[in-house]
Parts: structure tokens; sequence; C-alpha cells
């Protein structure tokens, strides 16, 4: 099969190399760049833990210079993928929910219900989930901080243009908003009714459903929330 990769950086690369060792082909198309937000305040404390739903998070406190003072904190994650990241930044005690954002609230909600210190989110500037909300209903506080930003490739109309003209089988898709891009990007091509009839494996239902709005032919969705099973999708549909 050959497959459309739309995600940014070193992510593109690292899944591409796991494709095509399944015998896929793959084009690279990043239609976001990530930015760490490298002087973003992280607020004075005391931390009871650190949350992340992104490995762009872990990545994005790693280089960023308040890092230090929050690495003795538990940290909880959305998904092993990230939890390895977390690791890398130099998180010692991380613990990852099997899910998306809602698992992580539970989970949290279940492992830190009842105290009274602040938890700290570290986030991208846009968001799919109100992780601080839905824990401010099991009384938890959180300070979210944008640690990062998702920004538009200048250079992916272009880019994407080419793709599509090509003989491409499906694309893989990880965020509401790069999907929102690519049928952006698909319209003013005049290449939308070729990227509708690809098939498109989906991280999620939320990922998926522009998509399925837009008209697309053949969308299907990770059983769960994770690129292992998102890449399961395209051996065993």
């Amino acid at each position: 099969m050959h497959v459309l990769v739309t995600r940014p950086g070193s992510d593109a690369e690292r899944t591409a190399e796991e494709l095509r060792r399944s015998g896929h082909t793959v084009t690279l198309v990043p239609l976001l760049q990530i930015v760490p937000v490298r002087d973003a305040a992280l607020g004075p404390g005391p931390y009871a833990a650190v949350l992340m739903t992104s490995a762009n998070a872990a990545r994005a406190i790693a280089r960023h210079p308040g890092r230090d003072a929050l690495l003795g904190l538990p940290v909880f994650t959305v998904g092993r993928r990230t939890a390895v990241a977390a690791g890398d930044a130099g998180f010692a005690r991380v613990t990852a929910s099997d899910g998306g954002w809602p698992e992580l609230v539970r989970l949290v909600a279940d492992t830190l219900g009842g105290i009274r210190e602040r938890l700290i989110y570290l986030a991208a500037e846009e968001r799919s989930g109100d992780v601080a909300g839905a824990l401010a209903a099991h009384a938890l506080t959180v300070e979210t901080v944008v640690i990062y930003r998702a920004v538009a490739n200048p250079a992916f109309a272009q880019a994407l243009r080419a793709a599509l003209e090509g003989a491409l089988d499906g694309v893989l898709h990880y965020s509401r908003r790069s999907v929102q891009m690519f049928l952006t990007g698909a319209r003013s091509a005049g290449r939308i009714d070729a990227a509708l009839a690809l098939q498109h494996f989906c991280l999620s239902s939320e990922v998926a459903a522009p998509l399925r709005a837009a008209g697309a032919a053949t969308v299907k969705v990770a059983r769960r929330p994770e690129e292992s099973a998102l890449l399961g999708l395209l051996n065993f549909g």
C-alpha cells in the first residue's frame, strides 16, 4: 500500500520507517510544525504531578529552562509513546494511561484524588479535550501551561498537491486539526474528490469526524488511540 503520512518532524520519519519495514510505500507531507514555547511560565508551584498528552510536550519541556524544577515529580501521560518521551526528557516516575485523555483523567483521579496541591498540565496551544475541566470535577486543580504550538508548515500546500496527483492508496491521520488542513489543502489543489476516495486511517473517532462529514468513502478508526493500533489497521483492517 502507498501511504501518505502527514505528521510532523521526527515522528513522521519514525512512522515511515515502521511502515516500510512492513512493506508499504510512504510519502511524507508534514502539515504542521512543532514549535516549543521556550519562555512558557511554569508557575511557582508547588505541584503534585505533571500531566502530558503528547510526546511533543515531553520534548518541549526537555529544552525548557525550568525543567529541573519538575523532574522530581510523578508524571502521568497519554499512551506509552509519550511515557517514553517523558523518560527521555529526564523524568523517572512516569505512568502511562491506556487510551486517550479521558483515560488519563480517570487514572489521575483514581491515583491522586484528595490531594490539595495543584497539578501542572504541559499542553499544546490547541487541545482536543478539556483535561483541567474534567479533573476539576474530581476536585483536582490543574495549572495548564502551553509548552508547544503546532503551526502550519508553509510548504505543505504544494507538497500535498503533488502527493494527491500520485498513486496514493491511503492516509494516516493523527489529529483533527491536521485532517482539517488536509481537506482544505485538497480543496485548494482541486483534488478533493481524489482525496476523499482514498482510504483514511484515523487515530480516534474525533480525528475521523471531519472526514466523515466531508464524505470520505473509507474511514477506519484505531481501536485504541495509539499508533500501534493505528498502524495495525493497514495490515488487518
